[in-house]
This record gives C-alpha cells, sequence and structure tokens, in this order.
C-alpha cells in the first residue's frame, strides 16, 4: 500500500508538471495569436525598434561634423565591430520580422471580421487618417527598408565577410546621394516614417499598459516630438550631401 501510494504520488506530481507545462505554452501560444498578445508584442518590438532608430539617427548625424567624413566613419567602424552591437543586429531583426508579422496578421483578422465594407464610411472624428493606414505606411516602410539596406547594410556586410573589412561608407553615401532619384527616395521614406510614428509612439505605450491621465499628455508631446526630430535628420543627411551642405 505504502509503494502505491508513493506512485500515485509521483504520478500526480508528473501530472502537475505537465499541466504546468500546458499551461506556459497555451499562455505563451495566446502572447502571439490573440488580438491583445499580437498588439502586446507588436508594442514591444516597435518600442525596441524605437530604441534602434534613435541610435542610428545620432550616428547619421555625425556626418554634420562636416569634417569629410572622418567622425561618422569612427562611429559606423564601432558600430560595425562590436561585438555587442553585432549580437543585438540578430535581436534587431527579430524584431524586425515580428513587428511586420504581427502587424499583417492583425489587419488581416480586422479585415477578415468585417468582409462587407459599411455602404456609408462612418465619422470618426477622433481617429485620424494615418491611425487607420498603419499597414499602409509600414508597407511602405518595408519597401524603403529593402531599398536602404541594398544600398548600405547588406553590402558592407558581406564585404565585411570576405575581406574581413568595411566599406567606405561614407564615401558610398556621397555616390549613393549625389543621385536625386535617391534623396526622393529617402524623402518619402522619413515621410511615412514621421505618420507611422506619430500613432504608433503613443499607441505602444497604450498596448504595454503605460497610460494615465497624469503622464499622457508627456507622453504624447514626446511621441510628436521623436515623430518629427528622427525623420527629420535622417532625411537631412541626404539633402545635405545632394546639395553639398557638406562635404
Amino acid at each position: 500500500m505504502l509503494i502505491q501510494g508513493q506512485i500515485m504520488s509521483l504520478d500526480f506530481e508528473v501530472y502537475l508538471s505537465l499541466l504546468k507545462k500546458i499551461i506556459i505554452m497555451k499562455s505563451f501560444y495566446n502572447t502571439f495569436t490573440s488580438s491583445l498578445g499580437r498588439k502586446f508584442t507588436m508594442a514591444l518590438s516597435g518600442m525596441f525598434l524605437i530604441s534602434f532608430l534613435l541610435v542610428h539617427m545620432s550616428v547619421n548625424a555625425l556626418i554634420f561634423y562636416n569634417d569629410g567624413g572622418a567622425t561618422f566613419t569612427i562611429g559606423a567602424h564601432f558600430m560595425a565591430t562590436n561585438p555587442v552591437i553585432r549580437t543585438l543586429e540578430i535581436v534587431l531583426i527579430v524584431g524586425f520580422v515580428l513587428h511586420i508579422v504581427q502587424g499583417l496578421l492583425l489587419w488581416k483578422k480586422n479585415r477578415d471580421a468585417r468582409p462587407i465594407k459599411y455602404a456609408y464610411p462612418l465619422a470618426t472624428p477622433k481617429i485620424k487618417w494615418y491611425s487607420k493606414s498603419m499597414t499602409l505606411l509600414g508597407t511602405l516602410l518595408l519597401l524603403f527598408l529593402v531599398i536602404h539596406t541594398s544600398n548600405f547594410w547588406i553590402p558592407n556586410r558581406i564585404h565585411q565577410f570576405r575581406y574581413d573589412e568595411e566599406l567606405p561608407l561614407y564615401e558610398l553615401m556621397l555616390e549613393k546621394f549625389s543621385n536625386p532619384l535617391e534623396v526622393l527616395v529617402y524623402l518619402f521614406g522619413c515621410v511615412s516614417l514621421f505618420w507611422h510614428l506619430l500613432h504608433g509612439f503613443t499607441s505602444a505605450f497604450t498596448s504595454l499598459g503605460i497610460s494615465h491621465r497624469r503622464y499622457n499628455g508627456f507622453i504624447k508631446w514626446m511621441g510628436t516630438s521623436f515623430s518629427v526630430i528622427v525623420p527629420l535628420v535622417l532625411f537631412l543627411m541626404p539633402l545635405s550631401i545632394y546639395f553639398k551642405w557638406i562635404n
């Protein structure tokens, strides 16, 4: 009887352990499949991408030292060779993919929920057009990202793997941004980024549960400032090179 009781106790512990694992797996699955979970993961990945934008803008802004690219080259070399940064690049790629996939799945779910559109659009004065166009703006940003990485990041990484040295990025920028078409592409990319951030910044805080009337005004101000400053600085880079404001 004692042995039988020990076996039953052991079986019960195994059952409890298995049940806990199932609950954890189900919670993890719901995080990526439910509407609330997808909004949460989009917000979390979005906040990570916002921090990347801040770093990316800061490094690019080094060209405004106007010293022939010397300071920018030091910053770019650090970003390209630092092992911590190189590791975070993998996390960054995962963050981009997660953000894009979850956004598309949310868009599809919302579209499938109402397969037949309203005969007359509902009047929603409090909802801005860019808030309802996040998928379109995100798609434009994705196309811009493909062009941008094809211009700089991908060729530089391939060159590093082949020859264990970096491309002269500053000279490459001077060459690319002497073309007015490239400058226009970056203009449209930065404008799309502005509108996307204008809604996405504050929306990320809300989805993460960081919302209170005491500091919502500050979050909105911070989001608007970030949405203006980052795209503006990023666009001033190709514009300054094209008009030869910097050498």
